[in-house]
């Protein structure tokens, strides 16, 4: 059955509410590796060839983080830049990472209303999102539509709690989804939030 590593990368973790929360629910099941790029990594150097041995033995990706300045924190970005590797991750013979999926999950302080064309951000965060999507393309991965906790400073206690339910749900369906019937289902949707009626249909605590 599908495995799943997940990369969290949050600086400031300790101050995060809603991360926080996101990880209280993460699936217990021996099928989910999680990492957490600042614990391992403080002084960013990268253990490449173990970054790449991780990745090879996953079948779905997660790179969760906050946004920042539309973008992700620099740590991820580092990891981007040195473990998917020209001849490894993409261009000729770089077939390391595909038919994997790669899953955002991300934490925004704006709404969602604030992220459209005619709002605040005057554009959409999924196309703020298009550098991480291509870079998924580029290597053979499916990119999944992205889970988002948006407005999180708003939020109160039980809605980023149901959220995080909602997250162990999204990880619950995917490492179930040996035919990719769940991902194809998913791809018709904005956001993986948004497909809510099949989120409630499991149980968080299911294994």
């Amino acid at each position: 059955m599908p495995r799943l590593l997940l990369l969290f990368a949050h600086p400031a973790y300790d101050h995060s509410r809603a991360n926080r929360q996101l990880l209280q629910n993460l699936p217990n099941d021996p099928r989910l590796t999680f990492r957490d790029l600042y614990e391992v990594y403080p002084d960013f150097y990268i253990d490449i060839e173990e970054e790449k041995r991780l990745l090879s033995e996953h079948d779905i990706v997660v790179w969760q983080h906050p946004v920042y300045w539309y973008s992700c924190p620099p740590l991820l970005k580092q990891w981007m830049d040195l473990v998917l590797e020209f001849g490894w991750a993409y261009g000729p013979g770089g077939v390391a990472l595909r038919g994997k999926r790669l899953l955002q999950v991300l934490t925004t302080g704006g709404s969602r209303q604030a992220y459209q064309v005619d709002g605040f951000h005057q554009r959409t965060l999924r196309q703020f999102l298009v550098p991480f999507e291509q870079t998924a393309r580029l290597c053979g991965m499916e990119y999944l539509p992205p889970f988002v906790a948006f407005g999180t400073h708003r939020l109160t206690a039980q809605a980023l709690f149901d959220i995080s339910l909602d997250y162990a749900r999204v990880l619950h369906r995917l490492m179930d989804d040996e035919t990719g019937a769940f991902a194809r289902e998913l791809a018709r949707f904005e956001y993986a939030n948004d497909c809510l009626p099949i989120l409630h249909s499991i149980s968080p605590s299911a294994s």
